[in-house]
């Protein structure tokens, strides 16, 4: 495959992970595998990196925005962070995870966002979401989850989902922190998901390259095409209807859920 079609799709994954949070994983990862023939276990830990990076570039963009709600990242961290390193602890020991138990982790996950992408296609279609007027002004009513435990508790479920198959950080965040903090803009929840994952995918990624699982010549490949695309992601973000970006969300979330199924 030309070398020049990887730093096209890294290119195109980061600029949809700019603009809606959703790309890292639940795309890049089926398209390593499917268009580029990569081994499962070598695609897992390149994208988790690839992510970290890219990922990197957006959160600089969106913080001199003024758009990450640091509150609602350090609260996913605390959860994300312990569980990606324990994560990393039983797979050092166990060694890589078993094929029939990564199908039916990517199967369930394909369910999942097939659900949720419909979900979202239902309020898409419906027309765009009512939100306080001064939302923007009352941001710490805004950030605060309906108990402070339940971000912390889905940070954890996501650091294992992440670790283990690289997927589950934009796909299924974005649609979590819609009913975590519906308060909250959307612009706003997708920069949290983008930072949060951060931290994240870093931890998992660089504890996948002690297994030998990253291929760092692909990585350099996916950067020269995704740290272009992510930055104009974000800076295309805030000129994005809001509608528009929901019905993209669903139809991101549907493909990915398709790919993990099939996978």
């Amino acid at each position: 495959m030309p070398e020049y079609a990887i730093v096209i799709a890294g290119f195109a994954v980061g600029l949809i992970v700019g603009l809606t949070g959703v790309g890292g994983g639940s795309l890049m990862t089926p398209i390593l595998i499917f268009f580029f023939g990569i081994k499962p276990y070598l695609a897992v830990g390149t994208d988790l990196l690839f992510a970290a990076v890219t990922k990197s570039g957006g959160t600089l963009n969106l913080a001199r925005q003024r758009l990450v709600p640091w509150r609602i990242v350090g609260q996913l961290c605390l959860g994300s962070l312990p569980a990606a390193a324990i994560t990393l602890v039983v797979l050092h020991r166990l060694g890589p995870a078993s094929p029939s138990v990564q199908s039916l982790m990517t199967s369930t996950l394909g369910v999942a966002l097939l659900l949720t992408a419909l979900a979202m296609f239902y309020k898409a279609a419906r027309g765009r979401v009512t939100l306080r007027a001064d939302v923007e002004a009352d941001l710490a009513a805004a950030t605060r989850a309906r108990h402070w435990a339940l971000p912390v508790l889905f940070g954890a479920a996501i650091g294992t989902l992440v670790t283990l198959t690289s997927v589950g950080a934009g796909a299924i965040g974005v649609s979590v922190l819609m009913l975590l903090f519906p308060l909250l803009p959307l612009p706003r929840i997708v920069a949290a998901d983008i930072a949060y994952a951060v931290p994240l995918t870093l931890l998992a990624g660089l504890g996948h390259a002690t297994l030998g699982s990253v291929d760092w010549s692909l990585l350099g490949q996916l950067l020269m095409g995704s740290l272009p695309g992510i930055w104009l992601g974000t800076r295309l973000m805030r000129h994005t209807p809001e509608r528009l970006v929901r019905s993209l969300l669903s139809v991101l979330l549907a493909y990915a859920g398709v790919k993990l199924i099939a996978f």
